[in-house]
């Protein structure tokens, strides 16, 4: 039997370009826009917020964690609608205002505190106002903050995702596995 050695450098050259492949992969395999900005999704606010607290989803679904990013911005800002699509719901829970918009690849992304201007049922257009920004988000540190989720499924079967990934604002790092040279 014949065998093969790789030198480092072919077997260096060989482990990137697989790891290439498969990033490519990936990326081609997300159902929706979700690796730019410049497609289906824009930012909720104008102009382009902070984020003055990141994604930090739980390790288990039915734990405590934070599905969505919170954006600074002043009470009042005008909350547009991040893709176009249909409203699901506008109204209160419990004690702020909530809109949530189904878009055409099935995402979800929901805001709050917002004083909705739109109803459910209503068809939206990207960068259309949803409705104002309230005041008094929960460990929001600045005058009000946006609230801003993305889930794709509904109920038990809800993936929450990283609504900055809509918008390009995350960026992927592949770290090498093993040795380099």
């Amino acid at each position: 039997m014949r065998q093969i050695y790789m030198t480092p450098i072919y077997l260096t050259t060989t482990i990137r370009a697989a790891v290439s492949a498969a990033v490519l992969l990936l990326l081609g395999s997300v159902s929706g826009p979700v690796a730019s900005g410049r497609g289906a999704y824009d930012w909720p606010l104008v102009p382009r917020p902070a984020v003055a607290r990141g994604f930090d989803p739980p390790a288990q679904r039915w734990l405590p964690g934070h599905r969505g990013v919170d954006l600074a911005a002043p009470a009042e800002a005008a909350v547009l609608s991040a893709g176009a699509g249909t409203v699901r719901f506008a109204g209160r829970v419990v004690d702020r205002g909530v809109v949530s918009v189904v878009h055409p690849d099935q995402l979800t992304t929901t805001y709050e505190p917002v004083r909705p201007i739109v109803r459910a049922g209503q068809t939206v257009g990207r960068g259309q106002v949803l409705g104002y920004l309230d005041s008094g988000h929960p460990d929001c540190p600045a005058a009000a903050c946006l609230h801003w989720g993305a889930r794709r499924g509904t109920g038990a079967t809800a993936a929450y995702l990283n609504p900055l990934m809509l918008v390009g604002a995350v960026r992927v790092r592949l770290k090498p596995v093993g040795t380099w040279p």
